[in-house]
């Protein structure tokens, strides 16, 4: 089970046909958090929801800056990403660990394109949290040419929704380098309207000068390195292998936001 056992539940009433990844090898995680949390991240679900049939959310696309630092090493390659979800950050959070095998992006090919494999808890739950291991595949497609990127995602810090990534190197032939972290925060989207001249620094100050009724969204913050292998780090292979790399991040940031809308009950 993840941080917040109702979201499972809540996918599942607010999605036709829920779909989970096969060959996956899992067990159940107990992540407790304090009473309060989970109060209010329910409390937040149904203000969107609510929200949701007066006046649809619209997730802007995610802004991707790439920079390719050949100082450090040739090829080294820098992209730093962010995006929007209309999700409270708990959700948000549930989402893009996928600690209950939910679907979330698109099929491939019978395949997700970030899919879970297998799952194990590295550290005990000390009332903080747990910390776990989660090894993931992404899809890489191109026309008819397609390729599996292993990945091992770890949680490092549940407090504070910190998460890291990389590759698993004994499996991965044309990327030498493939590692990264992302982050949520909190956004308080209705802040302008209803908390008039005060800008909120913390949930309770938004929750206090919004009267309990302001939604919280979640902006993610995704920071990765990558560097080609040798014989894929040369021009025009290694401009490709850039361009891939972030076509599919966005694309697999695009699958989350459209899946959230579906959550919101769109």
């Amino acid at each position: 089970m993840g941080i917040f056992p109702e979201f499972g539940a809540w996918i599942n009433q607010n999605t036709q046909q829920p779909r989970k990844s096969e060959n996956v090898e899992s067990k159940k995680v107990s992540k407790m958090k304090p009473h309060e949390d989970r109060d209010d991240t329910k409390e937040q679900l149904k203000l969107w929801r609510e929200a949701e049939k007066k006046k649809q959310w619209i997730d802007p696309s995610p802004k991707v800056k790439v920079e390719v630092v050949n100082e450090l090493e040739w090829g080294y390659c820098h992209m730093k990403m962010e995006f929007e979800l209309g999700l409270p950050p708990q959700a948000a959070y549930e989402m893009l660990t996928n600690p209950n095998n939910q679907s979330f992006t698109r099929i491939i090919k019978d395949h997700e394109r970030l899919q879970n494999t297998s799952r194990k808890v590295t550290s005990k739950n000390d009332g903080k949290g747990q910390r776990e291991d989660a090894d993931k595949v992404l899809v890489w497609k191109f026309h008819k040419w397609s390729r599996n990127i292993p990945i091992r995602v770890r949680t490092v810090d549940p407090r504070k929704i910190n998460v890291r990534y990389e590759i698993e190197r004994n499996d991965m032939r044309f990327m030498e380098i493939f590692e990264g972290s992302f982050k949520v925060e909190p956004m308080y989207v209705d802040s302008k309207r209803l908390c008039k001249n005060m800008k909120p620094k913390s949930r309770e100050e938004y929750k206090k000068c919004s009267g309990g009724q302001g939604k919280i969204a979640s902006k993610v913050v995704v920071e990765q390195v990558f560097k080609p292998s040798f014989f894929f780090n040369l021009p025009p292979v290694s401009w490709y292998i850039r361009w891939l790399t972030v076509k599919t991040n966005k694309a697999v940031a695009k699958d989350f936001q459209i899946r959230a809308a579906v959550l919101r009950g769109r």
